[in-house]
């Protein structure tokens, strides 16, 4: 008997009507909701609305047909770029800028730290490129994580895990004496060693308190801080989210990357039809997620003890031992769903189970046959048949959670079986995430694909991401600005000298220095989208082919910005920033020293920097950050200042909006030029 669920399709159905439904190839169609972008909910209540859908024609032939379908879910729809933010990573960070650098690394203990290490897999990782990658850079570096006896029993103290590390790294890594290291003692322990490594995190409830004073002291001294640690991406931690507020450079490193951009593609509905594999047990704690994979995916496939619940639910006779009754409601209203949506889950048909008291006595069940003292342990051999032939027709399969029963183990024969099935379709070119701990393991040592696979090993990320959960350390790090500029396209003749404008506002400065100076190309860049909107508008009606805005945090993203542009760039103007944004505490005040350092960076030899404000605090502080972070490459123009050092008037006869509100009022503005040294002074 075949436990499925489609419209008109119940349990006891044969599997080869169920099987030709599901491709479409019968004269009954089945519902295929085919989504336009990707979509990940929260826990609002809203009514989604989608378009499209397959059916068959009676030759069999796919025929798209458009109508509207209405789906109820406990959700909130997000959109892509909350979900995500593009974020500076360190791939796209100039290199030389780590030179000397006090660098910060949060690694994953999840990967480097394995015990069944395979150590080609581990050269090849991400993870492990990152910490080779910056130190080559020239950087100093400093390296932290939580670790735990059931990663690795070798690897319990910090001497042993930096011995472990020197091995793999091929690095002298050395265990710092304290979690928190001073200016001396850092350079002291640097003279000794390639890389420090601070004390096993795990042991400090500020940690996971995220504490401001701890995260400030392990932030204290470092110039930039990466974080490569993806499994501990949905918490909110010292090490991961409170040290942002303390680095001037909060970058995602290779393996957080390349995490993340497997986990957009589950998110994607881009192939179809798309399966998901469900292991593991505990349905209360993942419903949100199985909700939202039943309204997306195309097929659930169960094969841990959640199936159990799902049987219950269909009223099948199943052992109540099996069954967790507080998952009851959870596992109704996810069949609901599913029926709702003509969506067929394949649950297990039979089982190979021990006897409690006979451990050694084996045999294959179908689950009305597992009587008292009898306990699943694997999947029958009719259960991997049914899966192969369910899953032969799919594009797109994700296997989440473990094939595991009770009293199984890592060891059990489904796990390997299951890899040759999906090892077959992925052949085929279907598209394969394989995410937990167990699943990858056993990818590694059974498949013969690996490379095919898309395997993402903390579970829990991948679940709190499907719950609609955006992930605590993902937001933490600088934003970037995710496009690539066709700067021929923005601008006549690109190879001008470049104007670039921080926080322009409704662009009025730009707007006549672009009618002024046709020599030049303009650029403004403004979080505030509508002011971007309405400036683009008025770039579009005056046709001015020297003037452009972009909406971005340029505090982040000038340097990516920037550092694309063909020609030189002449002049950076920061003009009244928020003053409310200027706090030492505020991480999201705009002139930072990351900030700072990248106009030092890009700013052509010579090139100048203009800075003006009416609070004379706020000038007198942007003038010492420019002064002190400017890495020697800014001085002052001072030949048109007054007595108190500041320009007596605006050297470009053009002002903008708010300088020309705080002159109408009789009131000072406090300006300064900086130009650019060809030598570092």
């Amino acid at each position: 008997m075949v436990q499925c669920i489609t419209t008109g399709l119940m349990q006891g159905t044969t599997m080869s009507a169920f099987y030709n439904n599901f491709n479409c190839l019968s004269q009954k169609s089945i519902l295929v909701i085919e989504y336009k972008k990707s979509c990940l909910y929260g826990r609002q209540s809203l009514k989604f609305h989608n378009y499209g859908a397959l059916s068959s024609s009676s030759q069999g032939s796919l025929e798209r047909v458009r109508y509207a379908v209405e789906i109820s879910c406990k959700a909130k729809v997000l959109s892509k770029e909350e979900v995500f933010p593009p974020i500076q990573t360190l791939r796209r960070f100039p290199i030389q800028e780590l030179h000397s650098k006090i660098v910060l690394i949060r690694f994953d203990s999840s990967i480097l730290l394995e015990q069944k290490l395979n150590r080609q897999f581990s050269l090849n990782s991400s993870a492990y490129v990152t910490i080779k990658y910056v130190y080559k850079a020239g950087a100093k570096i400093i390296l932290m994580s939580s670790w735990s006896v059931q990663r690795n029993t070798k690897v319990i103290s910090e001497e042993a895990v930096a011995d472990f590390l020197s091995s793999i790294l091929e690095l002298k890594v050395v265990a710092g004496k304290n979690i928190f290291l001073d200016q001396p003692t850092m350079a002291e322990q640097f003279e000794l060693a390639d890389i420090i490594l601070f004390k096993n995190l795990s042991n400090y409830k500020q940690e996971i308190g995220n504490s401001s004073d701890f995260a400030k002291r392990l932030a204290s001294g470092v110039d930039i801080f990466i974080n490569d640690s993806f499994s501990s991406a949905h918490k909110v931690l010292a090490s991961t989210v409170g040290v942002t507020q303390f680095c001037c450079v909060c970058l995602a490193g290779f393996y957080f990357e390349d995490s993340l951009h497997k986990l957009k593609k589950i998110s994607e509905c881009n192939n179809r039809p798309y399966v998901a594999v469900v292991g593991g047990g505990k349905i209360i704690e993942k419903a949100a997620a199985l909700y939202i994979l039943a309204s997306r995916c195309d097929g659930l496939v169960f094969v841990g003890m959640m199936a159990f619940q799902i049987m219950h639910a269909l009223g099948l006779p199943v052992p109540m031992e099996l069954v967790d009754p507080q998952g009851i409601k959870e596992a109704l209203e996810l069949v609901k769903i599913a029926k709702d949506r003509s969506m067929p889950i394949l649950l297990p048909k039979d089982f190979c189970c021990k006897h409690e008291h006979l451990p050694n006595l084996m045999k294959t069940l179908y689950i009305e046959e597992i009587l008292d003292g009898w306990q699943p342990v694997d999947l029958g051999p009719n259960s991997f048949v049914e899966i192969a032939s369910f899953l032969s027709g799919c594009k797109k399969a994700m296997w989440i959670g473990p094939l595991k029963f009770v009293d199984s183990d890592e060891d059990a024969d489904g796990a390997s079986k299951l890899i040759l099935i999906l090892d077959e379709l992925s052949q085929m070119g279907c598209q394969m995430t394989i995410v937990g701990h167990m699943a990858c393991e056993t990818v590694l040592q059974f498949s013969r694909s690996v490379s095919t696979y898309d395997m993402i090993e903390p579970t829990s990320v991948v679940w709190e991401f499907l719950k609609g959960k955006i992930l605590p350390g993902l937001l933490a790090l600088d934003r970037a600005y995710p496009f690539e500029i066709d700067w021929n396209t923005v601008y006549h003749d690109p190879a001008r000298p470049l104007v670039v404008d921080i926080g322009s506002g409704n662009g009025l400065f730009l707007k006549g220095m672009a009618k002024s100076r046709k020599d030049l190309n303009f650029l403004g860049l403004e979080m505030n989208k509508k002011l971007v909107i309405s400036c683009l508008n008025f770039v579009h009606q005056s046709e001015l082919k020297n003037l452009h805005f972009i909406a971005t945090n340029a505090t982040s993203s000038f340097r990516t910005i920037v550092s694309s542009y063909p020609g030189p760039v002449e002049l950076v103007s920061i003009q009244c920033p928020n003053p409310d944004f200027n706090q030492p505490e505020h991480r999201w005040r705009m002139v930072q020293r990351s900030l700072v350092e990248a106009i030092a960076d890009e700013l052509d030899p010579g090139g100048k920097v203009f800075l003006q404000s009416d609070v004379e605090e706020v000038a007198r502080r942007m003038r010492e950050q420019f002064l002190t972070e400017g890495k020697q490459k800014l001085v002052i123009e001072d030949s048109d200042n007054d007595c108190n050092g500041w320009l007596k008037e605006n050297p470009f006869g053009v002002r903008s909006d708010w300088e020309r509100h705080v002159l109408a009022r009789k009131l000072p503005m406090y300006r300064l030029m900086f130009y650019k040294t060809e030598k570092v002074v």
